[in-house]
């Protein structure tokens, strides 16, 4: 298990790119990459690297129902949509409780 990270604004929203017609929302192995991929992205200037763990992902669950998509970011120099895209039930068993 791990402990991921994703981009949010201080008002609760999440940063999240237009993939194939829906938002993923780009989750990163480490607040580093997160900060990397920040610094390329300026739509991302608000927002700030945060803890993005199980209860997190529950939340998310609740709130937008299986409608939500991620990307796994292996490489936070390249483009965004250039992740792997998952699902909750693909992304659910690598999280951290």
């Amino acid at each position: 298990m791990e402990t991921f990270y994703a981009m949010r604004r201080a008002n609760g929203d999440w940063f999240a790119v237009a993939d194939k017609g829906n938002l993923c929302v780009p989750i990163f192995k480490s607040s580093r990459d997160a900060m990397i991929a920040h610094s390329r992205d300026s739509g991302m200037e608000c927002f700030r690297p945060v803890t993005f763990d199980s209860r997190t992902l529950e939340e998310l669950r609740r709130t937008d129902g299986q409608s939500a998509a991620f990307l796994m970011i292996s490489d936070p120099s390249r483009q965004l949509k250039h992740g792997l895209r998952l699902g909750f039930t693909e992304l659910a068993p690598l999280m951290v409780d």
